[in-house]
C-alpha cells in the first residue's frame, strides 16, 4: 500500500512538471513607429498599464536604436521605469543574411552603447527577424562577438505574427475602414494563442516537458490594445506568467543548435529541427494569407 502510495506521488509529480505551463513577455523592435491608432506616449501608457493591470511584473523591450529620437527615448524610459528590462535589438534591425558580419557587429555595438544608460538595460541581444546566420562565419562571428562582451541570446520560444496583424489593422484605418474591435480583439487572441499551444506541443514531444516559454511580441498598437485580454487567456488556460529573467533560467537557455538556419522559428524550433523534424517549423496561423482572409471577413465591417 505505502509503495502504490509513493508511487502515486512521484507519478503526480513528474506529470505536474510535464504540464506546467510558465509563459513570460517580450516585445521587439521598441520604440517602434506610433502614428496610427495611438500615438507613441499614448501606446506606452496603454501598454503600461495593460501589463500593470494583469500582473505581467516584467516583461523586456528590445530596442531598435535609430528610432530613438526624443519621444521614443521618453517611452523607452517609462518602460524602464515601470520594472521592464530594456534590451538589444540592432541600431537599424538588419537581416544578417542580407549583412556582412563587420557591419552586423558594428550594429550590436552601436545599440549597445546608445542602451547601456537605461536603468534596467541587459545585455541581452534579439536577433531581428530571429535570424542567426545564413552561414557558419556569420553564425559563429556573432556568438564568439556576444560571448566575449558578455551578452545573452535573448531567444524565444513562441513565435506568431503579431507585426502582421498591427499592419492589416493600420492600414484599415489609414483607409477609413469600420472595425469591429471586440472581433479584432478576438482573431489577436486566437491567432497567438494557436502558436504558443503548438510550440508548447512541439517542446513536450522533443523535451517531455513544457519549459518555461518566451513569447516574442512587438510594440504595437494592438499589443497595447489587447495584451491584457491575451494574459486573462492563457491564465484561464492553465499558464502562469513569470517574470522574463526567471524564464531565461530553463535548461534550454544553454541550448546551441549546431544547424546553419537562414530562417529560424525560434528555441523550440531549432530542437525540432535538430532532432529530425524538416516540416511545420512554423505554425500554420504565421501565414499571411490565412490572417489576410480572417481579418477581412473577421473583423471589417461591410455595410
Amino acid at each position: 500500500m505505502i509503495l502504490r502510495i509513493v508511487i502515486l506521488v512521484i507519478a503526480l509529480f513528474y506529470n505536474s512538471l510535464v504540464c506546467a505551463k510558465e509563459i513570460a513577455f517580450s516585445f521587439d523592435d521598441a520604440p517602434r513607429a506610433a502614428n496610427g491608432y495611438f500615438d507613441g506616449p499614448n501606446r506606452a501608457a496603454n501598454l503600461i498599464k495593460e501589463l500593470n493591470d494583469h500582473q505581467i511584473k516584467q516583461a523586456a523591450f528590445f530596442a531598435t536604436t535609430q528610432n530613438i529620437n526624443l519621444e521614443g527615448a521618453q517611452r523607452l524610459h517609462a518602460y524602464a521605469k515601470a520594472g521592464h528590462i530594456i534590451a538589444n535589438h540592432t541600431h537599424t534591425h538588419p537581416d544578417i543574411n542580407k549583412t556582412a558580419l563587420s557591419d552586423y557587429i558594428s550594429e550590436i555595438s552601436q545599440a549597445d552603447k546608445l542602451l547601456s544608460p537605461y536603468a534596467t538595460f541587459k545585455p541581452w541581444f534579439r536577433f531581428p527577424y530571429l535570424r542567426e546566420g545564413d552561414t557558419l562565419e556569420k553564425r559563429d562571428g556573432v556568438r564568439a562577438f556576444l560571448s566575449d562582451k558578455g551578452y545573452f541570446n535573448a531567444y524565444i520560444t513562441l513565435n506568431n505574427y503579431d507585426w502582421h496583424l498591427e499592419s492589416l489593422f493600420q492600414n484599415a484605418l489609414k483607409q477609413k475602414k469600420k472595425i469591429d474591435m471586440e472581433k479584432l480583439k478576438a482573431l489577436y487572441v486566437d491567432v497567438i494563442m494557436q502558436g504558443i499551444n503548438y510550440y508548447d506541443e512541439l517542446a513536450v514531444s522533443y523535451l517531455k516537458r513544457s519549459p518555461k516559454h518566451i513569447l516574442l511580441l512587438h510594440e504595437t498598437d494592438l499589443n497595447a490594445l489587447f495584451v491584457g485580454e491575451l494574459a486573462n487567456t492563457l491564465r484561464a488556460n492553465g499558464w502562469r506568467i513569470i517574470d522574463i529573467e526567471t524564464a531565461y533560467q530553463d535548461d534550454i537557455a544553454t541550448y546551441s543548435t549546431q544547424s546553419v538556419m537562414k530562417y529560424n522559428p525560434g528555441r523550440i524550433g531549432e530542437i525540432a529541427k535538430d532532432n529530425g523534424q524538416k516540416k511545420q517549423l512554423w505554425h500554420r496561423s504565421m501565414n499571411t494569407d490565412y490572417l489576410d482572409s480572417r481579418f477581412e471577413k473577421e473583423v471589417i465591417v461591410t455595410e
